[in-house]
């Protein structure tokens, strides 16, 4: 067990702040399973399940995450102004809310739903604003750090209203209207900076060189805001008393849910491309096969639900058992590769 360490203080000082991908991946794997409990009723249980360990695993992981800023501010300081790794700080915030969301739907449990929304949706917000910010304001950026990976601080806005919108109704007057304004302000927010950052990307992926095989599996993040808008759009449209006719923003959905097919097939193929030609190494970074292809599913469920389609909702069944595979495979890498040492080495 961290045979290749140097010292046990290398956990805290090389402690990457993309660990809480586990958690949303972790997360949103207990969510569908509980939706899909269905179709198979067992998975109430294991859904259950999956809702405690990713306690567990929160809980384990915030502490490494706290003394790393006290013992190695330096250390986490660095991280917070590159301009790949900075991206996944705000992991820790979509955890979060992905948390709160688990609360409220398998925990049924609103007081620590409502303690995680706060919590989370504050930090969302923060790191929505300072990892731009510092990407705006410095000039160390070059296209060569253009990856899918810039597109979690948006996605962490946009899955403000999912656990948000659930929450709305259990406040009245001003404290209503000040839930919607925030829930609203994570989706426009989140919205169209994932549409800006889609651009850049796209421009990045069609005139420069392939991604670097350690962040491959980050092409899996554009499912991302695709699945997490959809679900968000839904269950805040839902609670807005104010617009009469919701069919029309349904429809966006089922819109955006198209465009979320062809990123499906575009991952898959990808990612077959990488593992063919380019290897695909084990690293941090296949925390992306997971939260995004299951907001994706969630997405799914959620359209099916409105639409009374079941075709769809098969779909997102379908890609369930992917998610399942993919989540998988990576939690027992990333076991194996921690208790070797390996991911807690300076690179």
């Amino acid at each position: 067990m961290f045979e290749e360490l140097n010292c046990k203080c290398e956990i805290i000082k090389n402690f990457m702040p993309s660990w809480f991908a586990s958690v949303m991946g972790t997360g949103i794997l207990a969510l569908t399973t509980f939706f899909y409990a269905e179709f198979i009723p067992v998975f109430t249980v294991v859904s259950k399940i999956l809702f405690y360990f990713n306690i567990f695993l929160f809980c384990i992981l915030l502490i490494p995450w706290l003394l790393r800023w006290i013992l190695f501010p330096k250390n986490a300081k660095d991280d917070l102004i590159n301009p790949v790794l900075a991206n996944f700080y705000p992991t820790i915030a979509v955890g979060m809310l992905v948390l709160s969301a688990d609360f409220i739907v398998i925990g049924k449990n609103l007081l620590w739903g409502q303690i995680f929304w706060y919590s989370g949706t504050a930090l969302t917000i923060f790191f929505a604003v300072l990892v731009p910010f510092i990407v705006f304001a410095g000039s160390h950026v070059k296209i060569d750090h253009i990856n899918p990976a810039w597109f979690i601080p948006p996605v962490g806005l946009i899955v403000i209203p999912i656990p948000g919108s659930m929450l709305v109704n259990h406040f009245t007057g001003t404290g209503r209207e000040i839930m919607l304004l925030i829930n609203y302000f994570g989706w426009g927010a989140g919205f169209f900076l994932y549409i800006a950052l889609l651009a850049i990307t796209f421009y990045r992926f069609t005139l420069h060189h392939p991604l670097p095989n350690v962040l491959a599996p980050t092409v899996w993040i554009n499912l991302g805001p695709i699945g997490a808008g959809t679900v968000a759009l839904i269950n805040l449209v839902k609670v807005s008393d104010f617009i009469a006719s919701k069919d029309v923003f349904y429809a966006f959905g089922l819109i955006f849910w198209g465009f979320g097919i062809w990123w499906v097939i575009m991952a898959i193929f990808l990612t077959l491309h990488y593992i063919k030609n380019l290897k695909l190494p084990y690293a941090m970074s296949w925390w992306a096969f997971t939260f995004p292809l299951g907001a994706f599913v969630s997405g799914n469920h959620a359209l099916s639900s409105v639409f009374k389609m079941s075709i769809i909702d098969y779909i997102g069944f379908i890609l369930y058992w992917l998610l399942f595979f993919l989540w998988g495979i990576t939690l027992i890498k990333t076991i194996k590769a921690a208790f070797k040492g390996t991911l807690f080495k300076s690179t």
